[in-house]
């Protein structure tokens, strides 16, 4: 797994060189061979160059995924240029920190869209007519900042060369079988904006030469008729798809569009947040599929382990290391005279996740900070224990991060909106249980004396400044908030106290005299 390869652009023309007629998009009516995306690369790149942007300039995405998309991404790649790949359900306040943060000299979005933090638009990828740039590649290079929530409420940007993408391509294609073959007709309703559609999705079409099919915007019906419409043969796929499936199935009664999309479909997998073990039971005997699951992060690019690489598929399991990540759970509390975490022993419950493998990032953006050890070596601040067959199984996580539909929301960012509130003392942030996004948003608010709020009104404040995932779905009124010896709100006491329950969950108005949970 030493050998990096080329980078995204690079692979595209190779696969135009290779395949140039063979289908390499298919979305929204349009169908790409891989000539004519190479092509559509080539203008975007000279159309950056064209605009003055010098190689190692950050420039900002916010498309819904599509060919303007893969045009505005691979374009800015091949010119040289940093891809700051962002969100699009994320508000202008998010946006502008991030604009602010990369240092982004253009923000490529759709139509109608005003400049924000001063950053200038192209409305879609810019197009030249002039020779596309052509530079050596470094594989050292960085290639993508994608920003992922820390834990101090402020997105980071994890800084990803094309050698850890690559790496990563390289991993997964290693399983038998691969997720991805060059027959392959792959379905990508995740969102490209996110390292898993981006890298393990079109990353692993353009390794392979395969094809994709995008669906911009998930709906459930839909996509299921372009899959059997389309023949798609893999599907990357995260829980709440899998689960919206099975819920349209429900309603209409009958199985039989589950099972004809499912038809062709050789490989399915699921990652970015645990799949429940009745969704994977329900796909198997509902689909005819198994669904084989797996475990990343961002700053892994983004694949660790997977029920692929042991070839063991099992309900509520994400099975083990890929081949070329090296993966250990290491004690949170005992240290080693060194002040190392030691490893936990296959019977002493879970443990922390390491890994190390060329896939992982550089750190967070401008220097690196956090980056993997002296030795290689990355704490992901998840927790797993291995099972008889030494398969892991996700337990939950050190941090208080709420995975929403594989979204990272880390409760300081809500926080912080929330206590702008006049009405709000304090507030704090726990996630609860859902069935069709995995975990939800509650907020537990402590209100200053005299003053009043509903649910309705602090959801709506959050909504102003926050990604629809991130805003509360109900909310929890304390005449006080616990807190710790430091002084800092204890979530943990607030899980103590039962308010983290899914059934507990009251959306709507709440009473505002601070006299007691609701």
């Amino acid at each position: 797994m030493s050998e990096v390869g080329p980078s995204l652009s690079t692979l595209v023309r190779a696969a135009a060189r290779d395949r140039p007629d063979a289908p390499a998009v298919v979305t929204g009516g349009r169908r790409l061979s891989w000539a004519e995306l190479d092509a559509e690369v080539d203008r975007a790149a000279a159309g950056y160059v064209a605009a003055g942007l010098e190689p190692g300039e950050r420039v900002a995405v916010q498309l819904p995924n599509g060919v303007d998309w893969l045009g505005a991404v691979l374009g800015a790649l091949r010119a040289g240029l940093v891809v700051v790949p962002v969100n699009t359900a994320y508000t202008d306040t998010e946006l502008d920190f991030v604009l602010r943060d990369s240092g982004a000299t253009l923000l490529v979005a759709g139509a109608d869209r005003p400049p924000v933090a001063g950053v200038p638009v192209s409305v879609g990828p810019p197009s030249g007519d002039g020779e596309p740039p052509t530079r050596a590649e470094r594989p050292d290079a960085l290639a993508f900042l994608a920003y992922t929530s820390g834990t101090t409420g402020r997105p980071r940007g994890a800084m990803l060369t094309t050698a850890a993408l690559r790496a990563n391509q390289a991993q997964c294609l290693a399983m038998d079988p691969p997720p991805v073959r060059p027959d392959d007709r792959v379905l990508i309703a995740l969102p490209l904006f996110h390292v898993y559609g981006l890298n393990t999705g079109f990353g692993l079409v353009a390794a392979t030469g395969a094809c994709a099919v995008l669906v911009d915007g998930f709906d459930p019906q839909g996509s299921l008729a372009v899959m059997a419409e389309e023949q798609v043969t893999a599907v990357p796929g995260a829980p709440p798809m899998y689960q919206a499936w099975l819920a349209a199935a429900d309603a209409a009664g009958s199985d039989a569009q589950l099972r004809g999309a499912f038809a062709a479909v050789r490989l399915a997998s699921s990652g970015a947040a645990p799949l429940p073990p009745e969704v994977w039971t329900a796909m198997r005997e509902r689909a005819g599929v198994t669904v084989w699951e797996g475990y990343g992060l961002t700053e892994a690019s983004p694949v660790v382990a997977s029920t692929l690489a042991t070839g063991r598929a099992k309900p509520g399991c994400v099975g083990g290391p890929i081949p070329g990540v090296e993966l250990q759970l290491r004690d949170t509390a005992v240290h080693s005279a060194a002040g190392e975490n030691e490893p936990v022993a296959a019977d002493d419950g879970p443990g922390e996740i390491w890994v190390r493998g060329a896939n992982l990032f550089s750190g967070y953006w401008p220097d690196g900070a956090d980056a993997p050890d002296a030795d290689g070596w990355l704490a992901t601040g998840d927790l797993a224990y291995a099972d008889e067959d030494g398969d892991l199984h996700l337990v939950d996580r050190r941090s208080d991060l709420v995975l929403v539909s594989g979204f990272n929301v880390y409760p300081a960012e809500v926080e912080r909106v929330l206590d702008t509130h006049p009405a709000v003392a304090e507030s704090a942030v726990i996630g609860v249980p859902d069935a069709r996004t995995g975990s939800a948003v509650r907020a537990v608010v402590a209100l200053r004396p005299g003053l009043r709020a509903t649910f309705e009104e602090l959801r709506a404040h959050a909504a102003a400044s926050l990604a629809r995932y991130k805003v509360p779905t109900s909310m929890h009124v304390l005449a006080a908030l616990p807190h710790s010896l430091t002084g800092k709100v204890s979530h943990a006491r607030l899980r103590e106290l039962g308010l983290s329950r899914a059934e507990d969950a009251i959306p709507g108005p709440v009473p505002t005299d601070g006299g007691g949970d609701e």
